[in-house]
């Protein structure tokens, strides 16, 4: 029998990029306020899963980047939505030193340490990105197996750039003018984007290593129903 394929959500072309394989499409949404509409029409055509899979901020003090969580839960507001455990077993075993913790959806970048900070002393969590929650909350309306498996690239203690939030383009694909402008007006930054460059790429290696370990369709089960949870506090 065959199965349809994984979704998996990204907001990077180059996260985009690197998930992409056999078994496997993906939904780019470089704005999170559009992602749920852009994943609704696509598990339309049928779906055996949705992972989220990408960089992620970090929350916890001690992660560095290129750290990989393989996530328990995401938490956003009251929702707990848990991933699912076969799924998320499998994630686990292919990469090794993955870490098993809980992601924190959020609806805008965390910029400073007391961002982070304020996020992981109200949710625990290791990481925080943009788009898990979304997603998981996509999987749990429609009865779809849900995991996230995403790369720290910023730890907890550190500051990203004004140029970091400017430096994308709509379709998740670097805005080099963009950045350019953005460090004349203030090249105080310069020092923290040379430094976010260096992060980015070894979190981009680790993103590419991790996804060459779970191969086909991300090790996404397919001879069961879905198995998806959510918890409100």
């Amino acid at each position: 029998m065959q199965h349809a394929g994984v979704i998996a959500v990204t907001s990077l072309a180059l996260e985009a990029r690197i998930a992409q394989g056999p078994g496997v499409s993906v939904v780019l949404c470089s704005q999170s306020l559009h992602l749920a509409a852009k994943l609704k029409a696509a598990i339309a055509h049928g779906v055996s899963g949705i992972i989220s899979f990408g960089i992620a901020g970090g929350l916890a003090p001690h992660l560095r980047a290129g750290d990989c969580i393989v996530a328990s839960a995401v938490k956003s507001g009251r929702d707990v939505i848990v991933t699912d455990r076969v799924w998320t077993k499998t994630l686990l075993a292919a990469i090794p030193n993955a870490i098993h913790a809980e992601v924190a959806g959020v609806d805008r970048l965390l910029v400073t340490p007391t961002d982070k900070q304020n996020v992981h002393r109200e949710t625990g969590a290791a990481i925080a990105d943009m788009e898990s929650h979304i997603a998981g909350r996509v999987a749990v309306a429609h009865g779809i197996p849900f995991a996230a498996c995403r790369i720290v690239i910023d730890a907890a203690h550190r500051t990203l750039p004004a140029a970091a939030s400017v430096g994308l383009r709509e379709d998740g694909s670097p805005d080099a003018l963009a950045v350019f402008h953005s460090v004349l007006r203030e090249p105080s930054q310069l020092p923290d984007l040379m430094r976010t460059a260096r992060e980015s790429r070894i979190a981009r290696k680790a993103l590419h290593a991790a996804r060459q370990r779970l191969g086909l369709g991300f090790g996404c089960p397919t001879d069961r129903e879905g198995a998806v949870e959510l918890a409100v506090a």
